[in-house]
């Protein structure tokens, strides 16, 4: 196969696998999305969407977050990790919601990588789930299929988005990052990665990565 056909094979199988792609994070609008997406950085999703119903329940706009203090947002978020940064940032971000773009999370890049602790993949995850604009939001998974699959070098995540983005037509971005992630946990894990299983990278996948891993497996 060359590269397009590859591309085509993945998009095809994809498909088949997930007609209906759950979004990973529970939510109901831009401002909940973005702090479940800051939250979720070093943590689960599942950690995640355990805590945010108990923080949303006291504040889920910024108007009422801002009410709380630093402190009392870390209290609550302790579960998911790296809390006092995450806390200052969901703090800050809300004043400055407030302050800049009265209270509504903004549908741009360069207003939302501004925000404390919103980083471009946080940005990216809120433009294309939220504003359904189109982004290729690069995480664990997708830079570890990328590279098994020979779409890019697994060099960085900036390489990796940008490999994708062009690879990829635009008008599947957001569907094909959630569809990769889901695939990347369910048949091409970091660990207990089962080859057998994980039709995508048997078929088209990098010939160094199931060398290594036949090998491996031969131990």
């Amino acid at each position: 196969m060359n590269k397009q056909e590859k591309v085509n094979f993945v998009i095809e199988t994809l498909n088949e696998l997930y007609t209906e792609i759950p979004i990973p994070l529970d939510h109901k609008d831009p401002y909940t999305l973005l702090i479940a997406v800051l939250l979720s950085a070093q943590s689960t999703d599942v950690r995640v969407n355990q805590i945010t119903p108990i923080l949303f329940e006291v504040a889920d706009n910024p108007y009422d977050m801002i009410k709380l203090s630093e402190e009392e947002i870390r209290e609550i978020i302790k579960p998911v990790g790296l809390s006092p940064m995450k806390a200052k940032g969901i703090y800050h971000l809300s004043h400055i919601l407030i302050d800049k773009h009265n209270g509504r999370v903004p549908a741009d890049f360069e207003s939302l990588e501004e925000l404390p602790a919103v980083g471009h993949k946080t940005a990216s995850v809120v433009m294309a789930q939220a504003f359904n604009i189109p982004a290729f939001p690069v995480d664990t998974h997708i830079h570890r299929l990328m590279y098994r699959w020979g779409f890019s070098n697994g060099k960085n995540v900036v390489q990796t988005e940008k490999d994708a983005k062009r690879l990829f037509p635009k008008d599947l971005w957001n569907k094909l990052h959630l569809q990769i992630i889901w695939y990347g946990r369910q048949y091409s894990p970091a660990r207990g990665w089962d080859l057998e299983k994980d039709i995508i990278t048997r078929t088209i996948g990098r010939k160094s990565v199931i060398k290594e891993y036949y090998k491996k497996k031969s131990r």
